[in-house]
C-alpha cells in the first residue's frame, strides 16, 4: 500500500479520539500539586521534630524517594501516572519511578545482570552528562578568573 505522508496523517487524524486536554491539564495540575503538597507537610513535619531546613529537606527528598520507588514495585504509580500523566514527573518521584521501573522489567534476568544493570539506564546518562557538564562549567569558571 502506497501512502504518502499526508495520506497517512489524514488517516491517523481521522482514527484517534481527541485527547481530553483540558481534564488532562487538570489531573496533572492536581496531582502535582498534591505531591508538592505533600513535600511540604513532610518537610513541616521534619522541622516540628527538630531537623533544621537544610536536613529537613533531605529527609523530604529521601522520603519521596523512597515512597515512588515502593508504589512503583507495587504497581499503584503506574496507575496513577496512567491517570495523571505528567503531574507524576515532579523531578524527584518520576526520577525514582524512572530508575525502578526498568529494574522491575529486568528481574527475571538475575540480580546482577538484571536488576542492577537497569537500574542506571536511566541514571547512567544523568549521571555522566550532570558531572561532565559540572566540570565544564568548572573550568569556564576558573578561565574565566572565578575561582
Amino acid at each position: 500500500m502506497n501512502m504518502t505522508d499526508q495520506d497517512y496523517g489524514n488517516l491517523v487524524n481521522g482514527l484517534s479520539r481527541p485527547s481530553p486536554m483540558g481534564k488532562n491539564l487538570l489531573w496533572a495540575f492536581c496531582v502535582g500539586g498534591a505531591i508538592c503538597a505533600i513535600g511540604q507537610g513532610l518537610s513541616n513535619l521534619y522541622r516540628s521534630w527538630g531537623l533544621e531546613e537544610e536536613a529537613a529537606g533531605a529527609a523530604v527528598s529521601v522520603t519521596l524517594i523512597l515512597a515512588a520507588a515502593l508504589l512503583t514495585g507495587l504497581g499503584i504509580f503506574d496507575k496513577l501516572a496512567k491517570r495523571a500523566g505528567a503531574g507524576t514527573l515532579v523531578p524527584i518521584t518520576g526520577f525514582a519511578n524512572a530508575m525502578v521501573s526498568p529494574a522491575l522489567e529486568y528481574r527475571t534476568e538475575g540480580l546482577v545482570t538484571g536488576t542492577a544493570a537497569k537500574l542506571f539506564t536511566v541514571a547512567g546518562p544523568v549521571l555522566v552528562f550532570g558531572i561532565s557538564a559540572s566540570v565544564l562549567y568548572g573550568l569556564i569558571l576558573l578561565l574565566l578568573g572565578g575561582a
